[in-house]
Parts: C-alpha cells; sequence; structure tokens
C-alpha cells in the first residue's frame, strides 16, 4: 500500500500553451466583431441585432419577421410582395427563372449532337 502524505504529492503541472482564447465571430453584415448580447443566428449566420436587416426596405428583422431565400434576408411582407409581383421567386427576386437556365442547356445540347 501506498502511504503517501499530502506533501508527497507532485503538482499537476498546466501548459501555459493551451491557455483558452474565445473564437472571435464576425457579423456576416457589416463584418465587425459580434459580442454575446448582440449576437444574433438566422440560417447558421452570425449578425449584430441591428445589422439584422431586409434587403428590400432596410427594416430590422428578428427571429420571428424574416424570411430567407438564397442567403438574403427579407421581412415577410416584402417576400410575398416580391413572389407576387411575377409569380415566381427567381424573377421576383431579380434572378434567372429556372425554365431559361433549362432552355439554353436544351440548345447546347441540340448543337451538340451529330
Amino acid at each position: 500500500m501506498d502511504n503517501l502524505s499530502p506533501s508527497d504529492e507532485k503538482p499537476v503541472q498546466r501548459s501555459k500553451s493551451l491557455s483558452f482564447k474565445p473564437q472571435r465571430e464576425t457579423c456576416a453584415s457589416c463584418e465587425k466583431t459580434v459580442y454575446p448580447m448582440e449576437r444574433l443566428v438566422a440560417n447558421n449566420l452570425i449578425f449584430h441585432n441591428t445589422c439584422f436587416c431586409c434587403k428590400h426596405c432596410n427594416t430590422k428583422l428578428s427571429l420571428g419577421t424574416y424570411a430567407a431565400l438564397q442567403g438574403e434576408f427579407y421581412c415577410k411582407p416584402h417576400f410575398q410582395q416580391l413572389f407576387k409581383s411575377k409569380g415566381n421567386y427567381d424573377e421576383g427576386f431579380g434572378r434567372k427563372q429556372h425554365k431559361e437556365l433549362w432552355a439554353s442547356k436544351e440548345g447546347e445540347s441540340i448543337t451538340k449532337s451529330p
């Protein structure tokens, strides 16, 4: 049996190279440091509370008042309005329609055939 007295125990050595440094988070909008009290996460992106705004009208958004499409955030009224204006998400939000992409691919396959 080991009968070690408290004075015989070796002190635990701690490595000085393993100091804890918290990871610095940056806002997806302004790219400045986000501190925990002002942190908001939407679609796995980190924002300041004040930077989380509608792309169309710049209104401040919250987690209950936003809609996202392809990494862009909108207030729900403008998201619906932009969809209704053209009847589809692509044209309403200023992108090419998928049917145009399909038509260009079909044209390429027709010209490539022998």
